[in-house]
């Protein structure tokens, strides 16, 4: 299957699973919300356009911000990491490792503890300003500690068992072209 092909069904999947399961998921507790749909622009290519990679995030988030009724919350913190994806790849993986590396980010191609890292805090980044935009209607410090800290744990779980159900088969980038 194309990358391409491949990126458009994860899109519309993603979307789907956030909008129409994660968000009718029974409310645990006040701090705890479940999100995995951000995981659709943390496994782009890595060759992709940061121009095409912005634009996709935008329209990826304004979709979701459609199907949940929140123009612009999820669409925000959707371009942030966007847009800092590249410098946080540019930062833990070397450019050598880069050319021969797999062609997205994954657990098999970046290693375990960079992929980790590489998802830990490209989440914490998208939780902490999705609560930051909804906290600016509270005003509570400790709400916006809590909620930021718990559901970046729940997701980063919906992450790890994400990734082990829906096992990635990492395709290795040659310089063939």
């Amino acid at each position: 299957m194309s990358s391409l092909i491949s990126n458009i069904l994860r899109f519309i999947l993603f979307i789907m699973v956030q909008a129409m399961v994660l968000n009718h998921v029974p409310p645990l507790h006040q701090y705890v919300v479940p999100y995995l749909y951000y995981l659709f622009i943390l496994w782009l290519p890595f060759s992709i356009n940061r121009v095409v990679l912005l634009l996709t995030a935008f329209a990826f988030g304004l979709t979701l911000d459609y199907f949940t009724g929140t123009l612009g919350l999820h669409t925000a913190p959707c371009v942030l990491i966007a847009y800092l994806r590249p410098f946080l790849l540019g930062l833990i993986i070397s450019q050598e490792s880069k050319e021969i590396s797999y062609t997205e980010p994954s657990n098999r191609g970046m290693g375990f503890t960079l992929y980790a890292l590489y998802i830990a805090l490209l989440t914490f980044i998208h939780h902490a300003y999705l609560v930051f935009i909804e906290w600016l209607q509270f005003g509570d410090i400790v709400y916006f500690l809590g909620k930021t800290l718990s559901t970046t744990a729940v997701s980063l779980l919906l992450v790890l068992i994400t990734e082990m159900l829906f096992y990635r088969r990492g395709e290795f980038r040659t310089n063939a072209g």
